[in-house]
């Protein structure tokens, strides 16, 4: 696979709308999008495929920490490795940039995330009972330590 990630910003905001659409019953509205690139609250790497936004990971750097918000691929482009082309990348900027740890919450029914984040050594810490609009389903809380995680050693260039 040849994908390159790149920094989405403000001009990308109709596909990766379409994009979460296709793949989430709950999703970010245009102003959300627009609040949270314009005031830098969060980023988004994306990759196209063809001229099409194939998928995008969107995740806050607060202090010495990350927390993924949103991790999508097309479904036409799935199966490929693009969610763990995007979590690299991701993984990447965070090291990078000093990041010590990071959180995210998955659906309890999303098999396929549970097991990308688990991949990548996420540990579960917690429940948000009820917690997703649409569903009413818990949230998974996890956490990722980059000091403790195999992927740290690698991208530092350790054994």
């Amino acid at each position: 696979m040849n994908s390159i990630v790149t920094q989405l910003g403000t001009a990308d905001i109709q596909d990766l709308i379409d994009l979460e659409k296709m793949c989430f019953a709950y999703h970010w509205t245009y102003e959300q999008f627009t609040l949270g690139l314009e005031r830098k609250a969060f980023k988004v790497l994306g990759i196209r495929e063809k001229g099409r936004l194939a998928g995008y990971i969107a995740f806050s750097l607060i202090e010495d920490e990350m927390e993924i918000l949103n991790l999508a691929v097309h479904v036409d482009f799935r199966r490929r490795g693009m969610a763990g082309l995007l979590m690299d990348s991701a993984f990447e900027m965070c090291i990078n940039n000093g990041i010590a740890k990071s959180f995210l919450d998955v659906k309890e029914s999303n098999m396929a995330a549970l097991t990308l984040y688990r991949k990548y050594g996420y540990k579960q810490i917690g429940v948000r009972k009820k917690y997703y609009p649409d569903t009413k389903e818990d949230a998974l809380l996890f956490r990722y330590d980059f000091k403790q995680g195999r992927e740290y050693n690698i991208l530092k260039g350790a054994k």
